[in-house]
């Protein structure tokens, strides 16, 4: 039976994850795919928090904030593709709207988290390469601790949970129309609002200004780092110690690029030039970029 059919047996207050293919012969190399890719993700995040926890010589900021970033990638990961495996198997493409609200609030909060530790661990790399004499002190345990640690209020969560709840809280008023397909394996903000009844333009706006803010903000503390780190480079004499430099900041260089372009592609290009295949396959990017993640660093 197909997804319209069972669209219009389902419950009200369900919404309809469409997914990345609609055809049946497609169902199940999709769920192999996602699969093996979910576990390797799992298998490699999880092995970079145990060998950086278990090893002393790795208990410094850099590896610190590689196992927070892995653990993040576990919890921003398993946020989305379990459901949507689940749906592929049980062929059942419901959410509840509770769920829904969930797996946004989710999303929002360990993809906030990815975006700040990028940010600290380009300045820890700049604070590297740039100012290394002055490192124990710039990327002392107590700052590591203050943004991300267990023992006080991290600032990298207050960051993240703030905008993720400004942005999920209001959708619990919004009323929705009766067709609730949502053309995602996940449950976008902007695609929710398209679906709403009542007037969005409230929640477009502080979608659309918390977004810039809390994404421009990291985006451009990492630029400036890498610009401050670019004419360092130029200084040095030696091409062993350029080399030995670049090699410091070259995989998370190709993280922050992989995510950044993964996100821009799939909420900052215009409808009009930017079609829903083209913003699925961006969005699958953007949910495996842990996986590539695992991979270069």
């Amino acid at each position: 039976m197909g997804k319209p059919s069972r669209m219009n047996q389902t419950a009200i207050s369900d919404f309809f994850l469409l997914g990345l293919s609609e055809q049946p012969e497609e169902q199940s190399l999709l769920f192999g795919v996602f699969l093996g890719t979910y576990l390797f993700t799992m298998t490699g995040n999880l092995l970079i928090i145990l060998v950086i926890s278990s090893d002393p010589h790795l208990h410094t900021p850099m590896y610190f904030f590689l196992a927070n970033l892995s653990l993040t990638d576990v919890c921003f990961t398993s946020a989305s593709i379990p459901k949507m495996l689940a749906n592929i198997h049980t062929q059942s493409w419901t959410i509840s709207h509770s769920g829904c609200l969930a797996q946004l609030y989710l999303l929002l909060v360990f993809g906030g988290l990815d975006n700040c530790l990028l940010a600290v661990m380009a300045y820890d790399r700049y604070v590297v390469i740039c100012q290394l004499l002055h490192y124990n002190t710039a990327m002392s345990p107590q700052l590591c601790a203050l943004m991300l640690g267990a023992n006080q209020l991290p600032m990298c969560w207050v960051l993240t949970n703030c905008p993720a709840l400004v942005n999920t809280l209001p959708l619990t008023r919004v009323a929705f129309c009766a067709h609730k397909a949502i053309p995602h394996f996940y449950c976008d903000p902007s695609a929710l609002l398209k679906l709403a009844c009542s007037d969005t333009r409230i929640n477009e706006l502080r979608i659309i200004t918390t977004g810039l803010m809390f994404l421009t903000v990291p985006l451009m503390l990492i630029v400036l780092s890498y610009v401050r780190i670019s004419w360092a480079m130029f200084g040095i004499s030696s091409p062993g110690g350029c080399s030995k430099a670049f090699s410091t900041c070259g995989s998370h260089l190709t993280v922050v690029l992989l995510f950044y372009g993964s996100l821009m592609g799939v909420y900052l290009f215009p409808p009009s030039t930017h079609s829903a295949e083209s913003q699925s396959r961006d969005a699958i990017l953007y949910g495996d970029y842990p996986h590539a993640k695992s991979i270069h660093l």
